[in-house]
Parts: C-alpha cells; structure tokens; sequence
C-alpha cells in the first residue's frame, strides 16, 4: 500500500507540474503572439508615411521648398531663371542655325570658281545659310575691285557677323551673376528679420527663428541652382561660338588664297 500511495503520489505531482509547464509555455506564446500583433500594426502605421515620402519625386520637394521660400525673392530668381534660360535656348537655336560643313562650302566655292567664274561662286554663297557664306559672299562681291578690297570686304563683315553671333550673350551672364546675389540677398534680409524676432522677445527660440532662417537659406540654394544651371549653357554657347569664329577666319584666308589663284 505504501508503495501504491508512492507512486500516486508522484504521478500527481509530475501532472501537477506538467501543467505547470503547460501554463507558464501558454503565457510565453501568449506574450509572443501579443508582441508580435503589436510590432505588426505598428509597422502598418508606419509604412504609409514613408510610402509617401517615397512616392514624393524631386519636382514636388522642389516645388514645396519654392514655396516655403516666399514669393518676395524666390519670384525674381525665378524670372532670372526663365529669362536666361529663354535666352540660351534662342542662341542655341542660332548657333546651330548658323554651323555649316565649311569644308564642303570651300569645295563647292572653288569649283564654282574654276567653272563658272565669280558669279557661279556668289550663287552658291547665295544657296548656303551660315556665317562662313555670307563671309564668302561678300569677298567675292568685291573681288572685281581687286584683293585688298575683297579682304577688307571679309574682315569688316566678319566683325559684324561675331556681333551677330553674340548677341544677348550678355544677358545670359548678367542673369548668372543677379541670380545667387538676389539669393544672397534674401539670406541676409531673412537673418535680419530673425535678430530683430530675437530682440523684441528677448530670449533665443529655435521655433521662433526657423522659419526666417529657413527662407534665408532657401534663397541661397535657389539662386545658386540657377546660376549653375545657366552657366552650363553659357559655357556651351561660348563654345559654339569660338568654333564659328575659327571656321570664319579660316575660312576668309582660304578664300583670299582661292581668288589670288582666281586672279592668276
């Protein structure tokens, strides 16, 4: 009988203390699961804030920080910008207007030349858009008064055609060097404004300052923005032009030595 009582004894408590076990691994889920439940509705709160940071592109941020910057200084940085870029676009257009292959425009002039004389030459001139034609033209308009005449005709007519080519170039970089002062400028006023908050309250607010500091700086990064973007098109248009005045010189000096042969 004891040993009966024994081992009842001992089955009841390894159930006891399977229970035991049972209960404290059904709280430790319980806990688990709760977290879990917790973590996940946190995340999904989450997640739709920063999808919309992230479906936001670079032009509505741009936009958002334009505005914030105030329509006072950001407006005329604006102008600045679409002045100079309106400029650039019509001189690009000019420029590329105004390149011709002068190679096969000298080949064509002095075969002209050497079949049809003078007159087959200017009709070719005539037929061809650019500069270097219009160089070409008017030398050989002079040729009948003799060579120094046709190369005084070549270079007097060649200064007016650079003062063509650079027309409103210097617009383009008077809006380079307006835009980041007009930036600058709206810095410094906005800084000001912000001393004077400073001085009427009597103690230093980073919330009372933000946002004149914020316009201040915006002003800055939006007028250096435009000046870069406009000195890439100013550099380009300066580029394109000293191509055009090399094709010009070139070209007057083989145009000279084709009617010297002409002459002979």
């Amino acid at each position: 009988m004891k040993k009966l009582f024994s081992i009842l004894a001992i089955a009841g408590l390894f159930v006891l203390s399977t229970n035991t076990v049972n209960a404290n691994a059904n709280a430790l889920v319980s806990n688990l699961s709760s977290t879990v439940a917790t973590a996940t509705i946190v995340i999904q709160d989450e997640t739709p804030a920063e999808e919309m940071a992230e479906d936001k592109g670079f032009t509505q941020v741009l936009k958002e920080q334009f505005i914030q910057g105030g329509a006072g200084f950001m407006g005329i940085v604006l102008l600045c910008l679409i002045l100079g870029l309106a400029v650039a676009i019509e001189r690009i257009i000019y420029l590329n207007m105004a390149s011709t292959n002068t190679d096969k425009l000298k080949q064509q002039v002095e075969d002209a030349l050497a079949s049809g004389g003078v007159e087959a030459a200017k009709e070719v001139c005539r037929n061809t858009r650019g500069p270097v034609a219009s160089i070409y033209y008017q030398g050989l308009d002079r040729a009948g008064e003799g060579i120094e005449s046709a190369e005084k005709a070549v270079i007097a007519y060649g200064g007016v055609q650079m003062g063509q080519l650079e027309k409103n170039v210097s617009w383009l970089s008077l809006f380079i060097a307006i835009a980041p002062m007009l930036g600058f400028m709206g810095t410094v006023i906005g800084m000001i404004q912000a001393f004077q908050k400073i001085s009427a309250v009597g103690n230093l607010s980073a919330s009372l300052i933000a946002g004149d500091i914020q316009v201040a700086l915006l002003t800055t990064v939006f007028g250096l923005i435009t000046a870069i973007i406009l000195q890439i098109f100013y550099n380009y248009i300066i580029a394109k032009i000293d191509g055009i005045v090399n094709d010009m010189e070139d070209s007057s000096i083989t145009l000279i030595d084709m009617l010297v042969d002409h002459k002979k």
